[in-house]
């Protein structure tokens, strides 16, 4: 079954940081763009970062200089390092591939997501 597995979300204060990891299993996705999706309470699913098979990353203008996506090749796990976080970050965080780099569209392997909620 194939699967991508997030991790790593919590309770943190304002302008505290957390990292999240995106775990692959059934298959690999190190030729894949991989990207990082949230979603809010009563809001949709929005785009928040992503990076390439060849390590190039965009961000959402959200979160642009606070977050930083990367992937660990040998391990096959893509990383979300949050700094700076805001109460207005507190999401379900998803992993999923990217099948439009330029529109981010996103692929078919949602998990469960990961909760991280950021206290004022």
């Amino acid at each position: 079954q194939v699967q991508l597995v997030e991790s790593g979300g919590g309770l943190v204060q304002a302008g505290g940081s957390l990292r999240l990891s995106c775990a692959a299993s059934g298959r690999t996705f190190r030729r894949s763009a991989m990207g990082w999706f949230r979603q809010a309470p009563g809001k949709e699913r929005e785009f928040v970062a992503a990076i390439t098979w060849s390590g190039g990353s965009t961000y959402a203008d959200s979160v642009k200089g606070r977050f930083t996506i990367s992937r660990d090749y040998a391990k096959d796990i893509v990383y979300l390092q949050m700094n700076s976080l805001k109460p207005e970050d507190t999401a379900v965080y998803y992993c999923n591939t990217v099948t439009n780099i330029a529109t981010m569209l996103p692929g078919n392997y949602w998990g469960q997501g990961t909760q991280v909620t950021v206290s004022s």
